[in-house]
């Protein structure tokens, strides 16, 4: 810790002027930050400052990136237990940083210990008001969306949080080119219906409604997030849906035994290798009734499913469930969008987008959604 004499520890329910990213239950004493990209935001006008955070985790630990003005200055492991992370020290006193702490994995479906928390801060100077940008998006997807493999070296296969990326990922880069506020929900091997390898429970729709429901155990229960998720303090101009890729996957994967019941899951290929067609309809059920979910829950937002960074096996079915959504309910608002294809070139860690197939894909979408938002 600093001999920084005049550092002064606040409680982070203390610091009035702080920004926080992504869904929480609310509490501040300490924040649990739940989502990928999910963070704490400071405007800190003063020369050092310190962050007290708090990892907990049995499999897969929790880990940050520290940005400063937007730039990336520092990744690390979150340890078990508390401990004081320096953000910054030696900078000109007078000048105000836009200091931003990101939860660079995502909600460990998988550990239900994993957790990060964030107590307090020591500093020696100012906390200035952090405005809110014109534009809010969120994000809701899988592995891609989480930002697997963005970062890493191409020959890693190890499943671990190291090779996660908050940052290195199209859902930041698409809101920071539209100077958007954003949030993502996001869960590797998941998707709408089912996840890759056939456990039907494994959905994103169904958690849509709670903080993040999708994690398990008593401590994650404590911290609130089974609890309902509150939309109208936080309502999106843009719902990015980027789900499909595992309910393709499926297809091509093992059934799945539910142990409880003894019921087989699973996606069936036709003889001659095409999508069974009653296990297709179910898919593009599951996709309009999320459609339908997301509507009722953000009304005025334009809601675009993008598709295709790891293939489009299931952008007939998606266009399908979209087209029909649209005749049905009337919405207007609502458009697929084809995301650019993984290539040999932009391929990144554990067979995922790397980090220049993330910007690309970004650029293209941020055009996209660019166009809708100026009409």
């Amino acid at each position: 810790m600093s001999a920084n004499e005049k550092l002064i520890h606040y409680e982070l329910s203390e610091i009035e002027n702080v920004k926080i990213h992504g869904r929480t239950a609310g509490g501040r004493s300490p924040l649990a930050l739940f989502w990928t990209g999910s963070a704490v935001e400071f405007n800190a006008r003063g020369s050092e400052l310190w962050i007290e955070i708090e990892g907990d985790y049995d499999q897969y630990e929790p880990w940050i990136s520290i940005l400063i003005n937007s730039a990336p200055v520092g990744r690390q492991m979150v340890q078990k237990g508390k401990s004081w992370v320096c953000v910054f020290r030696g900078m000109n006193a007078e000048v105000v940083k836009n200091v931003r702490i990101v939860k660079d994995v995502q909600a460990m479906s998988g550990d239900p210990s994993h957790s990060l928390r964030i107590h307090g801060a020591k500093f020696d100077g100012e906390f200035l008001p952090v405005e809110d940008k014109p534009r809010r998006i969120e994000f809701i997807g899988d592995s891609i969306t989480s930002g697997e493999g963005a970062i890493g070296a191409k020959p890693e296969e190890d499943w671990i949080p190291m090779w996660f990326s908050a940052i290195d990922n199209y859902a930041y880069r698409t809101a920071a080119a539209l100077n958007a506020d954003y949030r993502v929900l996001s869960q590797s091997g998941w998707g709408v219906m089912t996840s890759w390898d056939n456990v039907p429970r494994n959905n994103l729709p169904d958690y849509y409604e709670q903080v993040c429901g999708l994690l398990t155990g008593e401590k994650n229960a404590a911290l609130g997030a089974h609890e309902n998720h509150d939309f109208a303090a936080w309502q999106p101009d843009v719902v990015v849906v980027n789900l499909g890729t595992n309910d393709g996957g499926a297809f091509f994967n093992a059934a799945w035994t539910d142990p409880a019941t003894g019921r087989v899951y699973k996606q069936r290929l036709n003889e001659d290798g095409s999508f069974n067609e009653e296990d297709l309809n179910a898919f593009e059920e599951a996709a309009r009734n999320f459609l339908t979910k997301l509507r009722r829950n953000n009304p005025q937002a334009h809601i675009v499913w993008a598709y295709g960074m790891l293939g489009i096996p299931m952008m007939p079915a998606i266009h399908r469930a979209v087209s029909e959504y649209v005749r049905a309910s009337g919405d207007r608002k609502v458009s697929v969008f084809q995301l650019p294809d993984m290539t040999e070139e932009t391929v990144g860690a554990r067979w995922h987008p790397g980090k220049q197939a993330h910007e690309r894909a970004a650029a293209e979408l941020t055009g996209y959604l660019r166009g809708l938002l100026d009409r």
